[in-house]
């Protein structure tokens, strides 16, 4: 049981970390991963797991708003914003590329919906992948932070 935890840590924290990049939990998954190691190990004080947990909370929420408000500063219509979400899960399938071009792509198809010209659709649609890109490297940041710690203490217990 006490080799279980670091790697259920572990594994948490490699998904965690790909999720940050990808549609996924990313950070709340790593963040999982150091309750676990505090459960059986207690190797972090409670200031640094509330810090953390406050932290999750607020990338979750940017990861809503953030895309949405940079989007809307480049005139993006809800229907952009829809469409770079559901482009984005397409894309997932395609390599880390398609998942880029589908935020693009979805978001100037979501522009065209909503009836916007050809120069709106693309300015939209750039302003929701830079939105989109931002989310990726705030989550990505605080991911790997966590990770870390948590190699940190996994590496103290083995040696």
């Amino acid at each position: 049981m006490e080799t279980i935890i670091p790697i259920i840590a572990l594994l948490l924290t490699i998904g965690g970390l790909f999720g940050s990049v990808f549609p996924g939990p990313g950070a709340p998954l790593v963040y999982v991963g150091m309750l676990l190691m505090q459960w059986q190990f207690k190797c972090f004080s409670a200031t640094t797991l509330w810090v953390f947990a406050i932290l999750n909370v607020l990338v979750l929420v940017f990861d809503y708003l953030l895309p949405i408000w940079v989007g809307k500063r480049f005139g993006a219509s809800k229907q952009g914003a829809w469409g770079s979400i559901i482009g984005m899960i397409v894309g997932i399938f395609f390599t880390p590329i398609g998942m880029i071009a589908g935020i693009i792509l979805g978001a100037i198809i979501g522009e065209y919906y909503a009836g916007r010209s050809h120069n709106e659709a693309f300015t939209a649609g750039i302003g929701t992948f830079i939105g989109t890109v931002l989310t990726i490297i705030i989550k990505l940041c605080l991911a790997a932070v966590m990770a870390f710690y948590i190699v940190r203490e996994v590496v103290l217990l083995i040696f």
